[in-house]
C-alpha cells in the first residue's frame, strides 16, 4: 500500500527534515581525520534527542545505533566503530529522525581530509545523481524516469549503480511502498502522485555494483573492494514539483 500524505503531514515531516539537515550541517565540521564513527554516532544520537526527537534506526530489526556509518568500500549499513578515520577516507552517515511521529531520512557522504581524485569524483557524481533523480520526481512521471536519470549520469562518468539497495516510501513507518530503484527505463514503473513521500538515495561504486554482506548480517561492501558513496534526501511529490524534506539549505522553506 502506498500512502498519500496531506500538506499538514508533509509540513510535520519537514520539521523532522530540518532537524536532520541541521545535524548534517554540523557533521560537515565534525568529520575529520582522527574522529571515530562511534563518536559521530554518539554526537548524532545526542543531537537528535536533545531536540526532542528520536533516532528511529535504533531497534529497527535489532539495529543498535542511531546511524549507519559506512567507510570506503562499505556501501551501506556499516556499524559505527572505535577506529579513527584517516586522511583520505570517505564516510557515509545515514540516519532517520522521528519528531512527534513524523519521519525524515537522509544520508550524506563526507570527505575525510584530502581524498584522492577518484574518491572526489565519486562523491561529486553521486551527489549530482541524487539531484538529477529528484528533478524527475514529479507528478505524472514514473519511477523509471527517476532511476534512468541516475543510472545514465552515473554510468556515463564511469561508475556503477548499486542494485541490491534502493530507495523507498516513508511515513508512517521508516520503510514503506513504493520501492525506488536507482536504475531503470524511462516511462516504466509506478506513476508518481501528489502526496507520495519517497527517499531517493543513489549508491555508486568505483568498480562492480556487486555486493557482499559481512557476517554481522548488516554491513554491505563492494564485492571487489572498490569505493562506494551515497547521498539521500526525503522527497515529497507535490503539484509544484519535488519538495526536498531534508534540504540542507538553511534558507529553504
Amino acid at each position: 500500500m502506498i500512502h498519500l500524505h496531506g500538506k499538514q503531514e508533509i509540513a510535520r515531516m519537514r520539521k523532522a527534515g530540518k532537524l536532520l539537515a541541521a545535524c548534517h550541517r554540523e557533521l560537515r565540521k565534525l568529520v575529520k581525520p582522527g574522529i571515530t564513527t562511534h563518536e559521530i554516532d554518539q554526537f548524532v544520537e545526542k543531537y537528535i534527542r536533545d531536540r526532542g526527537a528520536t533516532p528511529e534506526q535504533i531497534g529497527f530489526h535489532g539495529y543498535e545505533y542511531a546511524t549507519c556509518a559506512s567507510v570506503n568500500d562499505v556501501i551501506c549499513h556499516g556499524f559505527p566503530k572505535k577506529e579513527a578515520l584517516r586522511d583520505g577516507d570517505i564516510v557515509t552517515i545515514d540516519t532517520v529522525v522521528n519528531l512527534d511521529g513524523a519521519l525524515a531520512d537522509s544520508a550524506w557522504s563526507y570527505r575525510v581530509g584530502q581524498v584522492s581524485e577518484l574518491a572526489d569524483k565519486l562523491l561529486r557524481v553521486t551527489e549530482e545523481c541524487l539531484y538529477l533523480g529528484i528533478e524527475q520526481a514529479r507528478v505524472g512521471n514514473r519511477l523509471g524516469d527517476v532511476g534512468y536519470a541516475i543510472q545514465q549520469h552515473g554510468e556515463k562518468n564511469g561508475f556503477s549503480i548499486v542494485r541490491d539497495f534502493i530507495g523507498h516510501g516513508i511515513g508512517p513507518t521508516m520503510h514503506e511502498e513504493p520501492q525506488v530503484p536507482h536504475y531503470g527505463l524511462p516511462g516504466r514503473g509506478i506513476r508518481l502522485k501528489e502526496g507520495m513521500v519517497i527517499t531517493i538515495e543513489p549508491m555508486l561504486n568505483t568498480g562492480s555494483y556487486g555486493v557482499k554482506v559481512d557476517e554481522d548480517g548488516w554491513t554491505a561492501r563492494t564485492i571487489d573492494g572498490g569505493l562506494s558513496a551515497q547521498y539521500e534526501h526525503t522527497i515529497a511529490i507535490t503539484s509544484d514539483g519535488p519538495y526536498i524534506i531534508t534540504d540542507q539549505d538553511e534558507n529553504a522553506p
